[in-house]
C-alpha cells in the first residue's frame, strides 16, 4: 500500500466521522421521537376514538433557567382515562422591565411513558417574546394513546409528570423574529 492510498483512506475515514457528527443530532431526535425515549412526547394531528376506562394521574411541572420569569401550571394534577383528551394551561410572567424571548423544552417521567404521550397542541420549542410586566396563559391538549394498556411494562405507570423547562434565547431581535405573546 502507498503513501497516496493511505493518505485518501485516513482522509474519507475522516470525512464519514465528521459528516456523522453532523448527523447525530438530527438522527437523535428522530430516535426519541419514534421510541420516547428519555421521555420525548409524541406529536399526534387527532386524537383515538377509543377511551380505555383505566385512570392516568398527570402531574404538571414547571421549571426556568436563568430567565426573569415566573413560570407555574394552573394545574397541580389531572386524571385522565387512556384516550381521552386533557386541557392544561401554564402561566409565565415576565417579572423584568423589558421584552424577553423564551422557549421551552419539555419531557415525562417515567420515560418510558413518553411513546403513549401525545401533544395536540403545546407552547414548545417555538421562541417566544413576552413583554415586559405580562402575564399569559398558555396551553397543552394532550392524550394519552389507548395502545399504553395493551404494553405489559406499562401496567405499573399510574401516574406522569409532564415538566416544561423556560430558558432564554439569545437570538431575540424583537419581536417581528419570534411569536409575541400579546
Amino acid at each position: 500500500m502507498n503513501n497516496r492510498t493511505l493518505a485518501l483512506g485516513f482522509g474519507a475515514v475522516c470525512l464519514g466521522m465528521l459528516g456523522l457528527a453532523f448527523a447525530s443530532k438530527p438522527l437523535y431526535d428522530t430516535f426519541c421521537r419514534v421510541t420516547g425515549f428519555g421521555g420525548t412526547t409524541q406529536i399526534a394531528e387527532a386524537a383515538p376514538q377509543d377511551i380505555i376506562d383505566r385512570k392516568i394521574n398527570v402531574r404538571f411541572d414547571s421549571n426556568v433557567i436563568d430567565a426573569p420569569v415566573k413560570f407555574r401550571p394552573l394545574q397541580r394534577s389531572l386524571d385522565l382515562s387512556l384516550g381521552e383528551h386533557g386541557l392544561a394551561f401554564y402561566e409565565v410572567t415576565n417579572t423584568s422591565d423589558r421584552d424577553i424571548s423564551l422557549m421551552a423544552s419539555y419531557n415525562v417521567t417515567p420515560h418510558k411513558a413518553g411513546l403513549y404521550f401525545n401533544k395536540l397542541e403545546c407552547f414548545c420549542f417555538t421562541e417566544r417574546v413576552v413583554k415586559a410586566g405580562t402575564t399569559k396563559k398558555l396551553p397543552v391538549v394532550f392524550f394519552i394513546g389507548p395502545e399504553m394498556d395493551q404494553e405489559r411494562n406499562m401496567a405499573d405507570v399510574r401516574t406522569i409528570t409532564l415538566s416544561y423547562t423556560f430558558y432564554q434565547t439569545d437570538s431575540f431581535e424583537g419581536a417581528a423574529n419570534s411569536a409575541a405573546l400579546n
